[in-house]
């Protein structure tokens, strides 16, 4: 006699299908508002960052501060989190905070935008965070390792007349592609870039349950940036591939491992009973105990694949897929009044490529207070600020 699985089905009112359009500035705002909450962070990350290449700092200030009060706000793992660590939920499921290179992207945002606000002791803040999310890499050669943030923290602190030998000195020690100058305090127009496509991911193993990256790529190697009669150029300072890929194993990779070890074990187990109960059954005549005895490895089978199918080892492949693949930097000092800036994006020729070069025009105030540009090989051009 064979075994009946009866499978029974919920009923549920049909929800309106959220279709996304591929461009963050119309799909956040209706995920945010009406999508599955493990997945807000992300949008706001997403909204954040698109925000930024239109200028609309605003925004992308309200996006960042809602979504890092978030991050800030779990200090280990949540409920969601939790259950993610158990055989039988996705891994996807959790909250998402995003992997070390994401949450760093969003401090790092948050830190320009301090800094436009006139408070380079915030932006210095946000950029010591940034660092510290980078800090529990299982390999501590590539810990806490960006240029840029450690170059930020020290001219921060020089306008703050402190001492950024300490910070300046880390910098230095972290270059592997390009290397900033020497910082200036007394330039007062600070210009941050961004250029290229960054890492994504992506499942690998038997059960997906392998995080990996697809690397990023760019066109662009090097930034001309031209105001007045200056002209600064900007190599890449720091590479997400780099950060993304150099971190090792995560705590959740073990996790995995060991859901997928489960799950190919029950499966297998599930197999050999089925097929062992299968011969015994067809051994014996009607009514026989052999009967009864396949008949109950069969069942026994038949529950164990029912659990192997319930195990969701997949890793979690939800990915701020809009970020940069390098970050650059360069500064100016100016005299109040208007300018007009000129980014020309450079090929490894070091040719202007077509078609992404980017005008923005700003006023210097008098006085102290630094003037902040952000420019990325995305943004929207020409811009007045």
């Amino acid at each position: 006699m064979w075994p009946v699985v009866f499978v029974v089905l919920g009923c549920s009112s049909p929800q309106p299908a959220f279709r996304p359009t591929g461009d963050a500035w119309v799909d956040a705002p209706q995920a945010i508002e009406s999508g599955p909450v493990r997945d807000r962070v992300l949008w706001q990350y997403r909204m954040a960052s698109a925000a930024m290449r239109r200028a609309q700092y605003a925004e992308a200030r309200q996006q960042l501060d809602e979504a890092l009060a978030r991050v800030g706000s779990i200090v280990g793992p949540d409920l969601a989190a939790r259950r993610a660590r158990g055989y039988f939920t996705a891994e996807a499921k959790k909250t998402f905070l995003g992997e070390p290179y994401e949450r760093v992207m969003a401090y790092y945002y948050r830190g320009i935008l301090y800094w436009m606000d006139g408070e380079p002791d915030n932006a210095r803040a946000c950029f010591r965070s940034a660092q510290f999310q980078d800090a529990d890499a299982e390999d501590k050669t590539y810990a806490s390792d960006y240029v840029l943030l450690d170059y930020l923290d020290g001219l921060a602190t020089l306008k703050l007349n402190g001492d950024g030998a300490d910070a300046l000195h880390r910098a230095r020690s972290f270059c592997r592609l390009a290397i900033p100058p020497d910082p200036s305090p007394t330039h007062n127009v600070l210009c941050f870039i961004e250029y290229g496509q960054g890492p994504t991911k992506f499942a690998a193993g038997q059960y997906g349950e392998q995080l990996k990256f697809h690397p990023g790529a760019s066109q662009v190697q090097e930034v001309k940036i031209h105001v007045g009669s200056q002209t600064a150029h900007a190599g890449p300072y720091d590479d997400l591939n780099f950060q993304a890929t150099t971190r090792g194993g995560r705590v959740m990779d073990h996790i995995l491992g060991n859901k997928a070890v489960f799950k190919s074990g029950a499966d297998a187990v599930g197999n050999a009973a089925l097929i062992t109960g299968a011969v015994i059954a067809g051994s014996g005549g009607h009514h026989s105990s052999a009967n009864e005895v396949g008949a109950g490895l069969m069942i026994a089978g038949m529950l164990s694949k029912i659990v192997s199918a319930a195990t969701t080892p997949q890793a979690d492949t939800r990915t701020w897929e809009s970020l940069p693949l390098y970050l650059s930097f360069a500064t100016f000092r100016l005299a109040p009044g208007q300018h007009t800036a000129t980014i020309d994006f450079l090929d490894p020729q070091r040719r202007t490529i077509a078609g992404l070069t980017k005008t923005i025009t700003f006023t210097v105030p008098p006085g102290p207070r630094d003037t902040v540009l952000y420019v990325s090989d995305k943004s929207t051009t020409p811009q007045v600020l």
